[in-house]
């Protein structure tokens, strides 16, 4: 019997943004779904530049970038930031966490599934970090619009943040999808209607 699966599972009942007063809670699991539809998205840009990687396997690593957390809970930025003693310890812890929860696979799939939680390029690395705070800024447009002046101030330093990656596909990402996420619903209907 593996637990891998069923831990992994429980990243639905880990919150994020816990210190910030949130319009609408968002768990580890929804924020990991769209951190691979971005990834997978930035991976296709990123071939259409030139570059050459799967984006399907981009995507996947997408999904899996926060798998230590359902061992170590998700901590929020001004605390894992705080120094760079702090930062290295939860980096480190957050290792050891990924390596225990892969020790759990069967041989047959321990590899593969391991490799997208661990492993990857560098290239395919920084495309599943830029999908990440993407992630991160989107949820920040989000709870903006619904009138949490809380997300303001994360707003713009994720941008900042985005803008320092200098990427291609983050440029093109934020110029073509972001500004549909501050949207409601019926002035979204009206452009495919």
């Amino acid at each position: 019997m593996s637990i891998f699966y069923a831990f992994v599972s429980r990243m639905r009942y880990i919150d994020r943004w816990s210190l910030m007063k949130n319009n609408r809670k968002e768990n580890v699991m929804e924020h990991a779904a769209m951190v691979a539809m971005f990834a997978h998205c930035l991976a296709v840009i990123h071939n259409k530049f030139g570059g050459n990687v799967n984006p399907e396997r981009v995507g996947m690593m997408g999904l899996f970038h926060e798998t230590g957390e359902v061992i170590t809970g998700d901590m929020p930025t001004p605390i894992k930031y705080f120094n760079p003693e702090i930062t290295s310890a939860y980096k480190q812890i957050e290792k050891e966490s990924e390596e225990k929860l892969i020790k759990t696979l069967p041989k047959e799939v321990k590899q593969e599934v391991g490799d997208l939680i661990t492993g990857g390029s560098e290239e395919e690395q920084k495309l599943v970090k830029c999908a990440d705070t993407l992630a991160a800024y989107v949820k920040c447009i989000e709870e903006s619009a619904g009138g949490s002046g809380e997300f303001k101030e994360a707003e713009r330093a994720t941008l900042k943040k985005l803008k320092k990656y200098e990427s291609k596909e983050v440029s093109y990402f934020l110029d073509h999808f972001v500004s549909a996420y501050g949207l409601s619903l019926d002035k979204l209907s009206s452009e495919i209607m």
